[in-house]
């Protein structure tokens, strides 16, 4: 991302800022986000750590199902006015923000009766017990304060502000998984979820308006609706089948699996995606904004998505590497953890995808900002085409490792979009993927061969962890050379700037 440097051209003359404060913009909000990221994992990492002792997986699963089940019509409750307001081209105007809210106050609303009047059906199709209905009840309400901070959230993305950003984020994760951790101890069960879920809504609702003022109004202007839309609802489209292909699934799968099953594959894609979610998914909220302020500046935007994408694998790919040799020792070493070892050939499955999202995630994104909207609407059709074929057939066949399997067999067709996203922008594969990936490999090896070597125990964890980092940075330092070292200086300097 140290790609995005300094230059004193607009982008355009009635633009909101110039190419010079996008870019040194986005270098911050990536470097701020990776901080925030980094540190609110880890909170979240030693949580879940004390979650899955505290809990039973069947508890997991009935809170992986209530959330899959909210989270697919919560994406009923937007028809993406908010990506429209932060991909617009010009300064999004009064009427354009109060008939944002507007309409998706009034879809959060239908969504919030339909989940009440239906939570009996629910109810009764995954046998959820009185607790489990609250948290839906829960979930349901977080949706709505939710939508409270859309604008607030959009005006600071828009000017790439996410210094400011964060700081509603850190709040509402260090609530949750602190009340979720203490309740569980305590002994609360899947209530522990259900406190959590609330406490974490109602303080980043406060955070978000302290930070960002905004005076909530009402208004409906068929014009600037009519603009929105062009493209809100292609996005919202695409992320509606991306809901279907993800949250559908693990509704679906609970009906297959059960909640005993759900709870393994849910603890293996929790492991297998927290490297995308330390590393990819704050690269993604800054480099749309960033993105769609270059749609127009070829170049720049090539150096751009090529830096970006080798900025997440070069994070992703020795971390999701070391995770699938460390974990067996772990579920060995930390107590009360065994029970989790029928999950760790599935984590191996999944993984693949998540080596093949560090990429291609970032390429939906490219082509989202730069209007091709279409494109990534017939790539999610075939992904979700794929997901739904694949994966409740072997799921059926092989129980969970075989929806597992499914999973890293649509991974793997990502080479699809690659191809595809490479004729829009001529990004580099070599210096972006293929680098990162060969000094993975290489750590990998390695770090398999002196797993051989040395006892199971927390003190060869943590010489594995020290020589595997030092290892891949020596390795990766051959392949690219001082660049990688001035990149990091870049990104230091942008991050001192205001």
């Amino acid at each position: 991302m140290a790609e995005i440097e300094t230059s004193q051209e607009h982008l355009d003359p009635t633009g909101e800022i110039t190419l010079e404060t996008v870019k040194a913009r986005a270098v911050k909000g990536v470097v701020v986000l990776t901080g925030r990221t980094f540190f609110l994992s880890l909170v979240a990492l030693v949580a879940t750590g004390f979650l899955t002792v505290f809990l039973e997986p069947s508890e997991f699963g009935v809170f992986w199902i209530v959330s899959a089940v909210v989270n697919f019509l919560a994406y009923f409750s937007d028809v993406g006015l908010a990506a429209a307001l932060i991909q617009k081209k010009e300064a999004p105007t009064k009427e354009d923000l109060r008939t944002t809210f507007t309409i998706q106050q009034g879809l959060v609303v239908v969504i919030l009766v339909v989940i009440f009047l239906g939570s009996g059906a629910i109810s009764r199709v995954y046998s959820l017990s009185p607790d489990g209905r609250l948290l839906l009840y829960a979930l349901a309400f977080s949706l709505f304060l939710s939508s409270l901070k859309t604008i607030p959230s959009v005006l600071l993305e828009r000017s790439l502000r996410f210094d400011r950003l964060v700081i509603p984020q850190i709040l509402e994760n260090l609530v949750y998984n602190g009340v979720a951790v203490v309740l569980a101890w305590k002994g609360f069960g899947i209530q522990s979820f259900t406190i959590a879920v609330l406490a974490r809504g109602i303080v980043g609702l406060v955070a978000v308006y302290i930070i960002q003022p905004w005076i909530p109004g009402f208004a409906f202007s068929k014009s600037s609706l009519k603009n929105l839309l062009t493209f809100g609802l292609p996005y919202q489209a695409n992320s509606l089948i991306a809901t279907l292909k993800d949250d559908g699934m693990i509704a679906v799968l609970g009906g297959i699996l059960g909640t005993g099953g759900i709870g393994f594959l849910g603890w293996a894609q929790k492991w297998a995606y927290t490297p995308l979610r330390l590393f990819m998914d704050h690269v993604l909220k800054v480099t749309f904004p960033a993105f769609s302020r270059m749609q127009d500046q070829k170049e720049h935007l090539k150096r751009a998505v090529t830096r970006s994408i080798f900025f997440v694998c070069f994070l992703v790919f020795p971390s999701s590497v070391g995770l699938l040799i460390l974990a067996p020792l772990l579920v060995d070493i930390i107590p009360r953890y065994s029970k989790w070892e029928p999950a760790l050939f599935p984590l191996a499955l999944i993984s693949i995808n998540t080596i093949f999202a560090a990429t291609t995630t970032q390429l939906t994104n490219l082509l989202n900002a730069i209007g091709k909207i279409k494109v990534t609407f017939k790539l999610m059709i075939m992904w979700a085409v794929l997901t739904w074929l694949l994966v409740p057939a072997l799921a059926i066949k092989y129980g969970v490792n075989g929806a597992a399997l499914g999973y890293s067999l649509v991974g793997a067709s990502s080479i699809v979009a690659i191809y595809v996203a490479r004729k829009e922008v001529a990004f580099s594969l070599v210096e972006g993927v293929f680098k990162p990936g060969l000094a993975a490999l290489v750590m990998g090896l390695g770090l398999l061969l002196l797993r051989g070597m040395l006892p199971t125990s927390l003190t060869a964890v943590m010489v594995m962890v020290i020589v595997g980092a030092v290892g891949y940075f020596a390795i990766s330092y051959l392949l690219v050379g001082r660049s990688l070292i001035e990149d990091v200086g870049k990104s230091i300097r942008n991050l001192k700037e205001k």
